[in-house]
């Protein structure tokens, strides 16, 4: 039987979306795999999160050490290194933190690397097959991992169905005393807050969010119109802080800011998971696109293929006519 092993990223004492995909990510390359999360940090936050994962995993550990207060790639990669069994596979989500911690931890276990993987397909043999995307989502590539002596993978956040927070009757054990020696040349020293600026987008329950398509920073004005009609927030993608159209403060993404919105019309959106990491909650997703081959329509509940500058506006005045 396979042994996986999940790492949960958290803040404030809350597990981040991604704790309920791994289970359904490990069913998908073993379905008979054992699987167990890992929570490192200190205090009561981690106590509270490691209780919360024995719903939904059967074995959790724990690792407890002022250190780990803040998540320092560092020190948790020396942690995991005497926790985790040399062929085990290893899950983490794809983010920046992660990064950081999955490929030298891969050097240390020994074992094969694989990031930002979107699927599994079973395993054939010893070798894992994967599925990871290029191009912006526009090309999937199958890969094989190597996992005879184990393996350290990052799985793209919101590829897998979340799992219900279930009875999985589950124990904390707390291994803090086997995790070793946690120094570190580095040092955390602070978290500086994003600016906030006129709008918080992180607060509102529909965003309209505009990308490429809208095309010209005078049409900004239909999306604004749209969303007025809608009691919506206007946000963007990258591309529209980096042309200086609208401020940073309304960019989503792994680069900007992360939202839970009920509601999240994508107008004239890509999909890249650059800006799909940023879209947490399981949102309803509208998305309007010139191009039907565009990687968003891959996750919107909604798809149309149109041109924005048509739609936004015979929109906003059917919502105005209601």
């Amino acid at each position: 039987m396979t042994q996986i092993y999940a790492y949960i990223p958290h803040t404030n004492g809350v597990a981040a979306d991604a704790a309920l995909e791994f289970p359904s990510a490990a069913k998908k390359i073993d379905d008979g795999a054992s699987v167990t999360a890992v929570v490192t940090g200190s205090g009561a936050d981690l106590d509270k999160v490691a209780e919360s994962m024995t719903s939904t995993y059967s074995q959790v550990i724990k690792i407890d050490n002022a250190d780990l207060a803040y998540p320092n790639a560092e020190i948790v990669r020396k942690a995991l290194i005497n926790i985790i069994p040399a062929d085990a596979i290893f899950l983490a989500v794809h983010d920046t933190f992660s990064m950081d911690l999955a490929p030298g931890l891969s050097v240390k276990m020994d074992s094969a690397y694989a990031a930002d993987i979107v699927d599994f397909e079973g395993v054939d043999g010893t070798n894992l097959k994967a599925i990871r995307q290029e191009l912006g989502g526009a090309v999937n590539i199958h890969v094989n991992i190597d996992i005879s002596s184990g393996a350290v993978i990052t799985v793209r956040p919101g590829s897998f169905a979340p799992v219900e927070d279930g009875s999985a009757g589950g124990a904390v054990e707390d291994k803090s005393g086997d995790a070793g020696d946690l120094s570190a040349k580095r040092k955390f020293l602070e978290i500086v807050e994003a600016e906030v600026g006129d709008v918080d987008i992180t607060k509102s329950d529909v965003l309209v969010s505009i990308g490429r398509g809208i095309e010209d920073e005078e049409n900004i004005e239909i999306a604004q119109e749209l969303a007025e009609a809608m009691k919506a927030v206007v946000s963007c993608s990258r591309p529209i802080v980096d042309a200086k159209w609208l401020e940073k403060s309304r960019q989503v993404g792994t680069s900007g800011l992360t939202v839970k919105p009920k509601v999240y019309l994508a107008m004239g959106i890509s999909g890249s998971f650059q800006h799909m990491g940023g879209v947490k909650g399981k949102p309803f997703i509208v998305a309007v696109n010139k191009n039907p081959k565009a990687p968003i329509f891959q996750v919107a509940d909604v798809g149309i293929v149109e041109d924005i500058l048509d739609f936004m506006p015979e929109l906003a005045e059917a919502i105005n006519d209601l």
